[in-house]
C-alpha cells in the first residue's frame, strides 16, 4: 500500500496518517518528496483496504502497490534519491568516483594510494579491511587494524571511506569507522545481515550478486529498507556466465533498468566487472555514458605486489587517464540533459 499525500498537506495531517498506520499493527515509512509527501506500507500479510486511508485529511490518494518491492520503487517516490555522505553525495549532479585498493595492506600502501585518487579529485576512498576470499588460504584483510588505517585516512584527506561488512558480528565495528558500508556480491542475499545493517544509520553499497537478477537486487535493497534505513547504494559489478575473456560480464543494461523501476542511485565496478586492468577503462567510460551515478574503481601503485586483485587495478597514470575521459563524457551528457530530477 502506498499513501500519496496532498502537496500542501501538514505536518500534524502525515503524522496522523503514520499513527493510523500504526495503530493497525503495521509499519509506515514516510518518503518526503519535492512536492509531496509519499507513505509506503510494510508489514502486512495481505492486501490493506484503501478506504482505511482514503478519507484522511491530507491524504490525496490509497495505492495498492502489486511490485515484489515497495520502498526502492518510483511509486512510492518519483524523484532520484541522493545518498548524503557529509559534504559528499552519491546521486544527483555529481559524478561519484569511489577509488582506492581492493585491498588495505599496510599503513604506507594506503596513505601513497590515497595521496593519489585524492590529488585527483575523488571524494570517497575504497579499501577492504575484511576480505572475503574464495580460498581460504589467501588474504584475508587485516581486520581493525585496516580499519584504523582507512580512519587515518580519512583525517589526513577528507575522504569518505566505503568498506566491507562480512557478517553480523562485524557490524558495529565496520559502522564506527566506514561513511559507507558495502555489502559484497557474496553477501546479497544474506538476509540477516541485510536487516542489520537496515539498522544501522550509515549508507549502504549494495553490490549485486554473482548471478542476481534486476528484481532480486531490487528485493535485497527492499530488505535494508524496510528496516529503516533508506540510504541505499546499488552496485552493478559483473555476473557470472559462460564468457571467459573477463572475469565477469558487465550487464551495463541493468543501469536504466533499475533507473525506470527505482529511485535509489546506482553505480558501477568495472574493476570486478572484467578482472583486467586493460578493460577496466573503456568499461568505466562506457558505465557514465549509459548514465551510471559513479563508477567504484580499484587502483594501486604496486599491483604486481597487491594481496589481492593486483590484475584489476589501474595505475596510476590510469587512473588520472581514466577520470579525465569519464568527467568529460559526463559534462557532455550533463549538458545535453534537458533538466535534472530533483
Amino acid at each position: 500500500m502506498l499513501i500519496v499525500m496532498h502537496p500542501d498537506a501538514t505536518e500534524d495531517q502525515i503524522k496522523a496518517v503514520l499513527d493510523a498506520i500504526t495503530a493497525l499493527g503495521l509499519k509506515p515509512h514516510p518518503m518526503p518528496g519535492a512536492n509531496r509527501t509519499a507513505i509506503g506500507i510494510t508489514g502486512n500479510a495481505g492486501p490493506i483496504d484503501p478506504g482505511n486511508f482514503d478519507y484522511l485529511p491530507g491524504v490525496a490518494e490509497a495505492i495498492r502497490v502489486t511490485k515484489p518491492f515497495k520502498l526502492v520503487s518510483r511509486d512510492l517516490k518519483h524523484e532520484d534519491s541522493v545518498i548524503k555522505v557529509g559534504d559528499a553525495a552519491i546521486g544527483g549532479l555529481d559524478l561519484a568516483i569511489i577509488a582506492g585498493p581492493c585491498a588495505v595492506e599496510t599503513r604506507d600502501q594506503t596513505m601513497e594510494i590515497a595521496e593519489l585518487v585524492y590529488s585527483c579529485g575523488v571524494k570517497f576512498f575504497r579499501g577492504g579491511a575484511f576480505k572475503p576470499r574464495t580460498s581460504p588460504y589467501s588474504f584475508q584483510g587485516l581486520g581493525l587494524e585496516g580499519l584504523k588505517i582507512l580512519d587515518e585516512v580519512r583525517s589526513r584527506f577528507g575522504m569518505k571511506i566505503v568498506t566491507e561488512v562480512l557478517d553480523n558480528e562485524s557490524v558495529d565495528l565496520v559502522e564506527e569507522y566506514a561513511d559507507v558500508m558495502q555489502i559484497g556480491a557474496r553477501n546479497m542475499q544474506n538476509f540477516s545481515l541485510l536487516k542489520r545493517v537496515g539498522q544501522a544509520r550509515k549508507p549502504v553499497m549494495l553490490k549485486r550478486g554473482m548471478s542476481a537478477t534486476l528484481d532480486e537486487l531490487l528485493l535485497a535493497a527492499e530488505y535494508i529498507m524496510a528496516e529503516g534505513n533508506y540510504n541505499v547504494v546499488l552496485c552493478e559489478r559483473g555476473v557470472r556466465t559462460f564468457a571467459d575473456h573477463t572475469r565477469n560480464t558487465m550487464d551495463l543494461s541493468i543501469v536504466p533498468a533499475v533507473q525506470a523501476l527505482s529511485h535509489l542511485p546506482i553505480i558501477v565496478d568495472p574493476s570486478h566487472g572484467t578482472g583486467r586492468r586493460d578493460k577496466v577503462i573503456p568499461l568505466a567510460r562506457a558505465s557514465v555514458a549509459v548514465g551510471a551515478n559513479g563508477v567504484m574503481v580499484e587502483v594501486h601503485t604496486h599491483p604486481e605486489r597487491a594481496l589481492s586483485d593486483g590484475p584489476q587495478a589501474l595505475l596510476p597514470d590510469m587512473f588520472r587517464q581514466m577520470m579525465a575521459e569519464i568527467t568529460a563524457i559526463y559534462r557532455v551528457i550533463a549538458e545535453a540533459r534537458p533538466s535534472p530530477r530533483e
